[in-house]
């Protein structure tokens, strides 16, 4: 089957409209909040949540089969100014024409939150907060740096979880959600301090579930009311049933695979109206709506063309909701994604595949609608169908940089290494980009971005920012003194570790404020153990409760610059520290001849020893520094080498570097060679990749590579890709994903945007339109090595 009419049409749409700003949620939770004023902040938080289910308004879109949305645009993006709002101050009046992720605002939107809302939460904010309590040494190192970032924690929500419809909501429905919440609380009362908190727990439970159902109910009087006005009676009878669907769900269990789509989607709705998540991740959809889909086909209810119809207009729906972020974030988080992942693949829980019908249509929707999300990931295993791994590589060749590709076992062993059971291990799924992950997990899986060529800078400038000259990290001798290479290793050490501790006070900062100000009842809804609890995810309510992931960055630049000192200062001695030294605070310019021996000296991605060993080594070092420390539930912190769009402007901050790489150009992201150094296979970058012991890294890593578009564009070719794939994970490797779009046709699309709006590209963890991206994040992504053989 082909793309259908109806999802073209929606399709269009979504490719052709600007994102807007609404602030209808906004203005609901703050009126709701003056009214609520000194009752708990959980309560606070759950009614405003359902005042603003009852008020929002309810739009109905053309040719929409799934409904609900965030505003009163198609695509959306909301205010959340309980997190922050001072960011949105100094910036909407340049949201239009920002260069990374801009918003459409009018002036009466800004004159209305400037006198309506922003001053309710002047001194209430999550991020005034934050500011107010962090020390003048922190915000040195990790405000708005680009040496340590995390932003993210305490500008926006948090998100990071993955609703449990296995065993929670398509079990109970809200409404089962609610009796459950209401029979806990007939049997508490408040002579205790935990009975108190149990209390407002389940209170806010049922508020929220409250908020949700009249949500769904207000979806299905509109649908009727808009059907009593249709003229077209294939329009009006979808119509109608939409609002028979809306009135079932998510109140109640879902019966069908239509109404379990409608389910999932206001479950998606109402954790982005309660707090704007990055990283609500749909999760395994093809194990728990598989059931749905084929009880219904059997029956004949549904046909598989009306259910590939019915996930492409999820695709779409999920696509249309914008996160709505600063221009710092928007810097490490590019092009307009939420990062809602859905996996697809793997084992089941007791081993075996778990590959079906479904796995391979959500393939097909992707190709088919070229959408940016959901982020769609495959879990790959020795036993994994031929077919089903020909379907990937397929999906590759055509250069939407979908889907990411996982190693089974590996995503396994990373769960187990984390403490997870290993029935649970077998289930996981994929948080955000590449984070494995169970659905009874609270966890914060992109806390902070660390620059690894940040602390090599300090260790070459004595603790100071080579672009600006200010004191930052610690203090270190001149560094034309350093005598042997252990000198200089051993000062990167000390500052890399320094920089994780601010990482760390940071992180534990950020973390005990949300407990504070911003519990997450209806997030907590969704996850089994925090209502077995009574306890909020912010509380450490869910089964399994991981420390916050600290995210390296540069690891390719840090491993290629140590090499070259090595190599050449102290082994060769064909060059002295000084002229290294020289050479980059002149930023290359006239040292053409050094430049050229430094890039020449061994690089990373090659699967050369020299360099890797090196990279390897600079890896256990992150995860044992990190993991020493715990955060404020007692859980170790967790290392990553995650890819986002955090190696731009972790580069625009830093001077250039001693493997030649010029000041403020990007430096390299998650397990991934610099760009254009892996000059040899692509076999041989995967061979160095996997020698990092990526299994220790719990928060996911990342590899991603630049496939020539001839080399896959052929079944055998494609074959070909799947045996390398398959070969790289037996060396214990976790991920890898590729883009596979011409240089040729790049260019075309960076000279006329206009006609490529669709083109995806994979970015990093993630893929989304190339046009969305700023010039230097499609430079960057051009730059890339094309292998040409495999």
């Amino acid at each position: 089957m082909s793309i259908t009419d109806r999802v073209e049409r929606i399709r269009l749409n979504y490719v052709n409209s600007k994102p807007a700003i609404s602030y209808e949620r906004a203005r609901i939770w703050t009126e709701s909040h003056k009214r609520t004023e000194g009752q708990p902040v959980a309560i606070r938080r759950a009614q405003a949540f359902y005042d603003t289910c009852n008020e929002l308004c309810v739009n109905i879109f053309p040719d929409e089969l799934i409904v609900g949305c965030t505003g009163e645009f198609r695509k959306c993006g909301i205010l959340t100014p309980e997190f922050s709002w001072t960011w949105v101050d100094r910036e909407m009046d340049t949201f239009a024409t920002r260069a990374q992720d801009p918003y459409e605002m009018t002036d009466e939107q800004r004159a209305f939150v400037r006198k309506e809302i922003f001053p309710y939460w002047e001194h209430k904010s999550l991020e005034e907060a934050f500011l107010a309590q962090i020390s003048e040494e922190t915000k040195r190192v990790a405000v708005d740096t680009g040496f340590v970032d995390t932003d993210s924690k305490w500008r926006q929500a948090v998100g990071e979880i993955t609703a449990d419809y296995q065993d929670v909501l398509f079990k109970k429905g809200f409404g089962g959600i609610k009796k459950e919440a209401e029979a806990y609380l007939a049997e508490l009362d408040a002579t205790s301090l935990e009975g108190a908190e149990k209390i407002e727990f389940y209170r806010s439970i049922v508020l929220v579930c409250d908020g949700i159902i009249r949500l769904a109910n207000r979806y299905a009087e509109k649908a009727r009311e808009m059907a009593a006005e249709e003229a077209d009676e294939t329009r009006k009878a979808e119509l109608l049933q939409i609002a028979e669907i809306c009135d079932v769900v998510p109140e109640n269990p879902p019966k069908s695979f239509r109404e379990a789509m409608q389910f999932m989607w206001f479950t998606q709705l109402g954790g982005i109206l309660s707090e704007n998540p990055l990283a609500w991740n749909p999760g395994r959809f093809d194990q728990y709506m598989y059931p749905y889909y084929k009880a219904d086909k059997d029956a004949g209810v549904i046909t598989k063309d009306e259910a590939q119809e019915l996930i492409e207009c999820l695709w779409l729906k999920l696509s249309e909701w914008v996160w709505t972020i600063s221009a710092n974030t928007a810097d490490f988080f590019a092009g307009y994604n939420q990062f809602q992942n859905l996996t697809v693949g793997g084992r089941t829980r007791d081993g075996k595949d778990a590959t079906n019908e479904l796995s391979y249509m959500c393939l097909k929707a992707t190709e088919d609608t070229l959408a940016h999300q959901p982020g769609l990931s495959v879990r790959i295993h020795p036993d994994t169908p031929d077919e089903f791994m020909a379907a990937v590589t397929h999906l590759v060749s055509k250069g939407t940089g979908f889907p990411a590709i996982h190693s089974d076992n590996a995503g396994y062993q990373m769960l187990v290494n984390a403490g997870y059971e290993p029935e649970d291990a077998r289930d996981w799924s994929n948080c955000g980009c590449v984070v494995p992950h169970f659905r009874k997990t609270g966890e914060w899986t992109s806390a902070a971005n660390l620059n690894f060529a940040a602390a090599l800078e300090f260790t070459t400038n004595e603790g100071k920012s080579r672009l600006s000259g200010k004191k930052i990290a610690l203090d270190e001798k001149d560094p034309k003194t350093f005598s042997t290479y252990e000198e200089v290793e051993e000062a990167f050490y000390k500052q890399f570790a320094y920089l994780i501790k601010q990482a760390v006070i940071s992180l534990i900062t950020a973390q005990r404020l949300h407990v504070e100000m911003v519990p997450r009842p209806f997030m907590s809804a969704c996850i089994e153990d925090c209502m077995k609890n009574g306890k909020d995810l912010t509380k450490g309510g869910a089964k399994y409760n991981i420390g916050p992931v600290i995210t390296g960055i540069g690891i390719a630049v840090v491993a290629n610059s140590l090499a070259a000192i090595k190599k050449l200062v102290f082994e060769e001695k064909s060059v002295t520290m000084a002229e290294i030294i020289d050479a980059i605070n002149n930023n290359w310019e006239g040292y053409d001849e050094l430049r050229a021996k430094v890039q020449a000296a061994p690089k990373y991605g090659n699967d050369n020893d020299y360099v890797d060993d090196i990279a390897r080594e600079i890896g256990n070092f992150f995860y044992q520094e990190v993991h020493k420390y715990k955060d404020i539930n007692g859980n170790h912190f967790l290392s990553a080498f995650m890819g986002i769009s955090n190696y731009l402007p972790t580069g625009k901050v830093l001077g250039a570097t001693p493997d030649g790489r010029k000041a403020t150009e990007p430096i390299s992201e998650g397990v991934s060679p610099y760009v254009g150094t892996d000059t040899s296979t692509p076999l041989a970058a995967m061979r160095s990749a996997a020698k990092l012991n990526q299994d220790i890294h719990s928060g996911g890593t990342l590899l991603n590579l630049r496939l020539n578009q001839d080399l896959v564009a052929t079944k055998r070719g494609q074959a070909n890709l799947g045996a390398m794939i398959q070969s790289y994970f037996a060396l214990g490797a976790f991920h890898v994903q590729f883009n596979t779009v011409s240089t040729e046709t790049l260019r075309k699309a960076q000279a006329h945007p206009e006609d490529y709006k669709d083109l995806l590209v994979r970015v990093a963890g993630y893929s989304t339109q190339f046009v969305n991206l700023s010039k230097s994040m499609q430079d960057s992504i051009i730059a890339r090595n094309a292998h040409e053989t495999f």
